[in-house]
C-alpha cells in the first residue's frame, strides 16, 4: 500500500531531529520521555532514542501514558525524581497540557520539549502558566512572520497565511489547514509532470502522477522542504523543523 501513499506531515525522524539539535545547544546529556501508549509514542521513542544516541545524549527514564488517562502523576514523580536534563512530552492537542502541568507541579526545575502535535494553542490553554518556557518542534506553516529570511518555507508559509486569512477570517489557520495548501501546490508541480505521460481519468495518469512525486525533487512548501524519493515518501528533509519557545502564553520562534 505504501507504494501509493504519500504523506504531508512531518515525520518524527525530522521533527526529533530539530528537537535534538535544540538539546545540544542547551548542553542536554540525559532525556526522560513522557509519552502515548501508542503508535505516536512508540515511533518518537524510536527517533528521539536513534537521535539522541548519535549525538551523545542518553535517555533515562521512560514512562507512558493511554490518551484517555485523567492523571500521570505516577509517571511524572518518577520522571522528576531520576532529575534528566530534559524532558520530552509526547501528545497531541489539548491532551498535551496535562502532562505538562503534572511535570511542572512536581517542581521540576530542567528543560520541558514538546512535539509537533502539541503546537497548537491548546497547550497553553489547558497548562496556563505551566506551559511558559516549554520548547516546542513545529512545521513553519503557522510561523511566517516570525521566520527568518534564511528559512526556506518562509515566503510560502507567508502566502498560506494571507490566502487563507483572507477566505476563512483573522485567526482561522491552523496546522492542518497549511497540510491542505500545501497539496494545492504539490499538484501545481507534479500534474504537468504527468500531463506528458497520460491523459486525466486514466489509470495510466494515475500512475504518472504517482511517478511524478517521486521524481519532481525538491519541492518548498509552506511546512517544510519536501523531496519524496521511491525510498522514502514522507520526504521531508532536516531543513523543516522549526523550535519554538512558550513565551508570555505564545508561542515564539527562537532564532
Amino acid at each position: 500500500k505504501d507504494k501509493w501513499f504519500f504523506r504531508l506531515p512531518q515525520s518524527n525522524n525530522v521533527m526529533a531531529y530539530a528537537v535534538v539539535q535544540q538539546m545540544k545547544k542547551q548542553g542536554i546529556k540525559t532525556i526522560g520521555f513522557l509519552g502515548y501508549t501508542d503508535a505516536y509514542g512508540e515511533l518518537w521513542l524510536k527517533a528521539i532514542t536513534d537521535e539522541a544516541t548519535k549525538n551523545g545524549m542518553k535517555i533515562v527514564g521512560t514512562e507512558r501514558f493511554a490518551r484517555a488517562d485523567t492523571s500521570v502523576t505516577a509517571q511524572a514523580l518518577k520522571l522528576t525524581s531520576g532529575n534528566p536534563d530534559a524532558i520530552l512530552i509526547v501528545a497531541s492537542g489539548s491532551g498535551a497540557g496535562m502532562p505538562q502541568k503534572a511535570i511542572m507541579e512536581r517542581g521540576y526545575k530542567g528543560k520541558v520539549y514538546q512535539t509537533h502535535a502539541a503546537a497548537t494553542p491548546d497547550l497553553m490553554r489547558v497548562a496556563g502558566k505551566d506551559a511558559d518556557g516549554t520548547f516546542v518542534v513545529s512545521g513553519p506553516a503557522m510561523l511566517g512572520t516570525q521566520l527568518p529570511d534564511s528559512n526556506p518555507s518562509k515566503k510560502a508559509s507567508l502566502a498560506f497565511l494571507e490566502d487563507y486569512t483572507k477566505a476563512y477570517g483573522a485567526a482561522s489557520a491552523n496546522q492542518f489547514a497549511g497540510h491542505g495548501a500545501d497539496a494545492y501546490t504539490i499538484l501545481e508541480k507534479a500534474v504537468p509532470i504527468a500531463l506528458k505521460k497520460a491523459q486525466p481519468g486514466t489509470p495510466e495518469f494515475r500512475a504518472a502522477l504517482r511517478d511524478a512525486f517521486e521524481t519532481m525533487g525538491r519541492t518548498v512548501i509552506s511546512h517544510g522542504v519536501l523531496e519524496w524519493t521511491p525510498q522514502d515518501h514522507w520526504g521531508y528533509t532536516n531543513e523543516t523543523g522549526v523550535m519554538m519557545q512558550v513565551v508570555d502564553g505564545k508561542f515564539k520562534v527562537i532564532q
